[in-house]
């Protein structure tokens, strides 16, 4: 059993199996209807959204704060290996859920009042609008910077200290809109 364990892709498979039966014992009447499709958009877009908040948490509250306690001959292994494996993974999150995200708002018909914040959808509409401007955040300031602090892309000294800053100050940011953006997807019923 414990070999099973080890491999994710395994862990995950089984997961979706699990789900699937899930959804045919709770929902197999259910399964050409429209609601159901759209609650497994939201799923969908659940799913990636905490695999990229839980990477931008991770970051944060860890990583970047421990850096700098960690010796120096080990701090390659981050570097070359764990960060860049992380944020593979925070990026493609962040597509996802912005993706699944709009699929869900479509699927349930309120994509454009929630993104022009018409009355009903405000709260959600300004969820989404944090949550686009975190992805293009992730995606066009953090992403190349975070290439040039960690060496995936040529850069001088100088370049990747800046480049770590800014990618840094990006995702504290992000953090800092991660909260709002947070409340605003709970509390969308409230209007």
């Amino acid at each position: 059993m414990g070999k099973f364990f080890e491999n994710l892709h395994r862990v995950l498979g089984a997961g979706l199996v699990l789900a699937i039966i899930v959804a045919f014992l709770r929902h197999g009447d259910q399964l050409s209807t429209e609601l159901y499709w759209a609650g497994v958009m939201r799923w969908i877009h659940v799913f990636f959204g905490i695999l990229w908040i839980g990477l931008l948490y991770y970051f944060n509250f860890v990583q970047i704060p421990t850096m700098p306690k960690i010796p120096a001959e080990l701090k390659p292994a981050v570097g070359k290996h764990i960060a860049p494996a992380a944020l593979f993974f925070f990026r493609w999150a962040a597509a996802g859920t912005v993706l699944f995200g709009v699929l869900t708002a479509g699927a349930n018909h309120y994509i454009v009042e929630a993104l022009t914040l018409q009355p009903g959808t405000i709260t959600i509409g300004i969820g989404m609008w944090l949550a686009l401007l975190m992805a293009a955040n992730v995606w066009f300031v953090i992403w190349p910077n975070q290439k040039k602090a960690l060496g995936i892309v040529d850069a001088s000294a100088d370049e990747k200290a800046k480049a770590a800053r800014i990618a840094m100050i990006a995702s504290r940011t992000n953090t800092m809109l991660s909260i709002p953006m947070l409340y605003c997807m709970v509390m969308q019923k409230m209007g």
